[in-house]
């Protein structure tokens, strides 16, 4: 159960408070979070967000509170959202080192970053995680079609809270794909352009020599 009075105390700790009433911009969080403050469940809007991310970054922590940050991919879609609190993905075969699966075994509490570098968005996402082994239906559903990966197990992930943020210092950046079908648009473009302008030098050549 949530203890919290307000969504955002997953990370406006007391201490976090202190610093931001020293620093002058608690009173300005004091009044988002009198309004509502930051969403505990998936928005339409947040639910297409994810649909369209090809990476994400998964923090957890060991029991130690050490905290450790991981990196996913995948095509478009690879993050599926099942409900208004859950989040879950194939977890895919790697270098099988099992940090962040053996952080979540002793401590269940993850967060996951977002980040559109070509629309210069990110999301925070704050909640638990739990990893899932042996349902090959479940498996099923998550991993995308036709990805060459091997899927090995899946990460189930229940917001607590987001929020995001402005897009102060991002660079814009884009993928790869999204730059090459531009570049072939283009190209297209100008060979058409081309051919009309033979056309037309022809027709008039035509003209000036009846």
């Amino acid at each position: 159960m949530n203890a919290h009075t307000f969504t955002s105390d997953v990370a406006f700790t007391p201490t976090v408070k202190a610093i931001q009433t020293r620093k002058g911009s608690r009173k300005g969080y004091a009044s988002a979070e009198e309004r509502g403050g930051w969403r505990a469940h998936i928005t339409p809007d947040l639910a297409d967000f994810i649909a369209g991310q090809t990476s994400v970054f998964l923090s957890t922590a060991n029991g130690e509170g050490q905290p450790y940050i991981q990196h996913r991919g995948g095509p478009a879609g690879f993050l599926k959202v099942l409900d208004e609190k859950t989040i879950g993905f194939a977890d895919f075969s790697g270098n099988r080192q099992f940090i962040t699966q053996g952080n979540l075994a002793d401590n269940n509490q993850a967060f996951l970053f977002l980040i559109d570098y070509a629309h210069r968005q990110r999301v925070k996402i704050w909640g638990t995680a739990r990893v899932v082994e042996d349902d090959a239906e479940l498996l099923a559903r998550l991993m995308p079609q036709d990805y060459k990966a091997r899927p090995e197990q899946v990460i189930l992930f229940t917001v607590s809270a987001w929020d995001a943020n402005c897009p102060q210092h991002i660079p814009q950046r884009f993928e790869a794909a999204d730059v090459a079908a531009a570049l072939a648009e283009r190209d297209k473009r100008i060979e058409s352009l081309e051919q009309e302008i033979a056309r037309l030098r022809g027709a008039e050549d035509g003209t000036a020599k009846g």
